[in-house]
């Protein structure tokens, strides 16, 4: 600014100087401006302050020159109205200018000016900033000794100070906005936006690391939704943010995400070690109970832990990365954690190569079906084949279902894979059948929940059918339990327009969620497959004996039929057959082969088993 500018002119230069100014450009804007008015006015000091009405006190803003050896803290930084000199304390709601001269009855105010700078006397302007009537804050001026104001250069004060007020109001409502975009409505901590941007200055060059990150997320939050209500859940999710903020340190970075996710960045550098130990800590704190309404309830929470460093790791990796381990800490159940390693890695390139390679596979013929077959226990005859894909990857070589069948639901690409198995299916039993093989035979085919809530499943699996000249009874279609009651309205449909054609239904992995059980009388069902994690371990623990039992008692008194998978030993064999379940398919028995190996044993018509069933159990088993 040109000095000595007149008063119209200075108040148009400090209007220019202040218009692009925000939140971080504001004290240097400022500093400029007082700068230019303690040389215009020729005084010794300048400042500028704002209200602040929730804490009833004066923020200092900025003030010119600054201070020298500044005490630490500073007195002049806060100053409450309750507790200051009579002059502040007449700022406060104050909505025009103040002047004080040495022989002004403000007493106190003068001596505290002689303490503090030990000039005897001093004369001060202090004029408010005002918008919409109120006090926001005031622009000040001292000189030392006396200095008289003329209404002339008050005026022009009141314009510079409502300049500053706009620029406040600007600033606030900046501010305000900015808030909002960078903190969550319902916990008011930081949000995804937020969170990017403190991890990206964190893992720049230079910065101290390695950088940790945990992936929180809270275990079976929907049943307190479903249960006590979604107000319920979301105090409980408040409270659970306030306990976080209590128990970590003031600078560390905590987000939500949005539903019960959470993600923490502490401020200092931590390895693997102690990485796992704060998330062992984290996770016990979360656990502990909290008061919802009338119920005390906790919930456990999975971690997932992985590291950044600073300059080689990018925002997207270190949370990546963070969120596979904590897929990895769900997966025993919950209530986990788990560190992201190479192993975990090794897993999800995988994953990732199988979703850019898996739409070409369905098309090109490197899917391949492998049969595994299923025999009656006591006789070795072979009546059924389970349809297994398979996937013959160009670098990876055989991958079974497991590796790619999931990405495949993830990636919209389910319904496409499961029609062709079902097709591929069809054609190879077809073919069989026309060689005179696999006549006593049933095809069970695996069905993903996409396919069988699409709208056209039934339509699809008739064409098939009738296509290959196949009768329906010889189809016996499998799903998952957890399928059965996703949709259950849904589910009963597809399931009676399929029994319609005489195709036959199995529920697979069957005991591993119980909620189905009492859906099996309105579901059109034949048989339940026994899961292979209650098999596998017959006559070596009693609770999947008691549990496998259940299942088979369930069962018949249903009239449905049961199959027990999984089955890996002689004496899993032998109990199953002493419970009431002849049919069974397993290593023991047999493993998956491709179409060539299962035509050996089909001609066959049975596999030799050595199971040393008793006499009793070697009866005829029914066709």
């Amino acid at each position: 600014m040109v000095p000595r500018q007149t008063l119209d002119s200075l108040v148009t230069s400090v209007a220019s100087e202040l218009m692009g100014v925000d939140a971080t450009t504001m004290v240097a804007a400022t500093q400029r401006v007082l700068a230019a008015l303690v040389e215009h006015f020729d005084v010794d000091v300048s400042y500028l302050r704002h209200t602040d009405r929730e804490r009833r006190a004066t923020v200092l803003v900025a003030e010119w020159p600054p201070r020298e050896d500044i005490p630490d803290p500073d007195p002049l930084a806060v100053v409450e109205f309750e507790t200051a000199d009579s002059v502040f304390r007449a700022l406060e709601y104050a909505t025009e200018p103040l002047v004080v001269r040495p022989d002004t009855d403000s007493a106190d105010y003068q001596e505290t000016i002689r303490k503090s700078s030990g000039i005897p006397e001093v004369a001060m302007a202090c004029v408010p900033l005002v918008s919409r009537g109120e006090s926001t804050g005031v622009l000040g001026f001292v000189k030392m000794g006396d200095r008289v104001w003329t209404s002339r250069e008050l005026n022009v004060l009141k314009a510079i100070a409502a300049l500053f007020a706009q620029l406040q109001a600007r600033v606030v409502a900046e501010e305000k906005l900015r808030y909002i975009a960078l903190h969550d409505d319902l916990t008011s901590l930081a949000n995804r936006r937020a969170l990017l941007e403190y991890m990206e200055r964190r893992l720049e060059a230079g910065k101290p690391g390695p950088v940790a990150t945990f992936f929180l997320d809270l275990d079976r939050l929907k049943a307190l939704n479903d249960f006590l209500g979604h107000s319920a859940g979301d105090n409980f999710i408040q409270t659970l943010a306030r306990r976080l903020e209590t128990n970590l340190e003031p600078n560390d970075m905590i987000a939500r995400l949005g539903g019960d996710e959470f993600v923490i960045v502490p401020a200092a550098p931590m390895d693997a070690v102690a990485a796992e130990l704060e998330a062992t800590r984290i996770q016990q704190f979360i656990g502990r109970r909290v008061s919802v309404g009338q119920e005390s309830v906790s919930r456990g929470v999975s971690v997932g832990v992985a590291l950044g460093i600073p300059g080689q790791t990018s925002v997207s990796d270190v949370l990546r990365r963070a969120d596979h381990a904590l897929l990895s800490a769900k997966s025993g159940g919950g209530n986990g954690v788990a560190v992201f390693t190479d192993a975990m890695r090794a897993q999800f390139e995988l994953q990732d190569d199988v979703e850019l390679n898996l739409r070409s596979a369905v098309s090109d013929g490197s899917l391949v079906l492998h049969y595994q077959p299923e025999v009656d226990l006591r006789t070795g005859r072979i009546v059924a084949l389970e349809a297994l894909v398979r996937w013959q990857h160009p670098t990876r070589g055989l991958l079974p279902p497991g590796a790619f069948v999931s990405v495949a639901e993830a990636t919209n690409l389910a319904g496409e894979l499961g029609r062709w198995v079902i097709r591929s299916a069809c054609s190879q039993f077809a073919e069989w059948r026309q060689r005179g093989l696999a006549s006593n035979v049933v095809m069970r085919i695996n069905v993903s929940p996409v396919q069988l809530v699409s709208a056209d499943f039934v339509e699809r699996i008739e064409d098939v059918l009738h296509l290959f000249g196949i009768d329906g009874s010889s189809i016996c279609l499998e799903i998952t339990e957890h399928v059965v009651v996703q949709d259950l309205v849904r589910t009963r449909l597809t399931l009676r327009g399929l029994k319609r054609m005489g195709v036959q239904i199995a529920i697979d992995d069957f005991g591993t969620g119980y909620s189905s059980l009492s859906h099996l009388k309105a579901l059109p069902v034949d048989a339940v497959k026994i899961d292979r994690g209650f098999v596998q371990s017959l006559g070596d623990s009693n609770d999947d004996l008691a549990i496998v039992k259940s299942i088979i008692g369930l069962a018949g008194s249903f009239g449905l039929g049961v199959v027990g998978e999984g089955v890996e030993t002689a004496m899993a064999a032998r109990t199953l057959v002493g419970l009431g379940c002849y049919r069974a398919q397993g290593f023991l028995i047999a493993r998956p082969m491709p179409a060539a190996d299962v035509e050996v044993q089909l001609r066959e018509g049975r596999i030799p088993l050595d199971l040393d069933l008793p006499r009793a159990g070697r009866g005829v088993a029914p066709s």
